[in-house]
């Protein structure tokens, strides 16, 4: 019935227990900061491993290796959570209160509540190589992956563009190669990157929030290029990805709020100004909206002229 292991800042040396996968309600699995070791074993211990895990935190171990391809394709939990655990709520509340220490983008911060649709992979500050396996992207439900400080020597995997619902993605201090995948454009959740002291080459992706990271996220790559860099791409910058939203939803928004709903406003332009305000801080600026908007402009403008 264990739902919560937390082992967490003690002296332990011994190698990973994989054996805590046949455990079917393990939601919450903690060994940072301890001296475990190892990582690699027989593809027929990962049957049905972890199949409710959705918090791993393995930060500051000695566990080395690459990552097994069949472990991250057993968390299940990770994968696609129920509309049951999209709701509101904590592990253990109607019987106990479930806390936990962790680093949340960035930040070391203690979790009074664990929220039932919270999921974290977190394997920094271990010894880990070789590449990141494309099996992380199938787990379309995870919020935060921490690879940091390994000694990770391959190509950022295509399949990251998959992880649609990532709110913080750390690769920085490995050894990773070649150029930042444009499909990570689509993580419209990212709020923080860092993939500095890297390898990284070419030229920094743009648009949605990639418009939002600031040089810190990609220092430590000399031969990357970018708008927010020192180091400018030439003409072959990489080319801003088409909004999501098509031309015929932007043409009917836009003949929706037309200039006349504009006018309407002029009266009460507080309100529509922090309307407005509101929706494109809160969307990240999205280009469409200021594209309309500008439109708009340009269109009172003319019909003013005329009268």
């Amino acid at each position: 019935m264990l739902e919560v292991l937390d082992l967490g800042n003690n002296k332990i040396i011994d190698s990973f227990p994989y054996w805590l996968g046949e455990l079917r309600k393990l939601q919450v699995l903690v060994l940072r900061f301890n001296n475990f070791y190892g990582f690699e074993w027989g593809s027929s211990e990962f049957n049905s491993s972890f199949p409710m895990l959705t918090i791993l935190d393995l930060l500051h171990n000695n566990f080395s290796g690459h990552f097994p391809t069949r472990f991250f394709e057993n968390l299940k939990a990770m994968m696609n959570l129920d509309e049951a655990k999209r709701k509101l709520n904590y592990m253990g509340e109607t019987y106990y209160q479930d806390s936990l220490a962790m680093v949340v983008k960035g930040f070391e911060i203690q979790l009074q509540k664990i929220v039932t649709n919270f999921t974290t992979i977190d394997f920094s500050n271990n010894c880990f190589h070789r590449e990141i396996p494309n099996s992380i992207g199938k787990l379309h439900s995870l919020r935060l992956l921490n690879l940091s400080q390994n000694s990770l020597n391959s190509h950022i995997p295509l399949s990251l563009g998959n992880l649609t619902a990532l709110e913080a993605l750390d690769l920085s201090s490995n050894k990773l190669v070649g150029v930042i995948p444009s499909q990570l454009v689509g993580l419209t959740f990212l709020a923080k990157l860092n993939l500095s002291q890297n390898h990284l080459v070419g030229p920094i992706p743009r648009g949605n929030q990639f418009e939002t990271f600031q040089n810190d996220s990609y220092s430590g790559n000399p031969g990357l290029c970018g708008f927010m860099l020192s180091n400018k791409c030439d003409i072959n910058e990489a080319p801003q990805p088409e909004s999501s939203i098509d031309h015929d939803e932007e043409h009917n928004i836009s003949t929706w709020l037309d200039w006349k709903v504009i006018m309407m406003g002029y009266r009460s332009r507080l309100s529509l100004g922090l309307s407005i305000g509101y929706i494109v801080f809160s969307t990240g600026k999205p280009r469409w909206f200021l594209r309309m908007i500008d439109g708009l402009i340009q269109r009172y403008n003319r019909k003013t002229k005329q009268k």
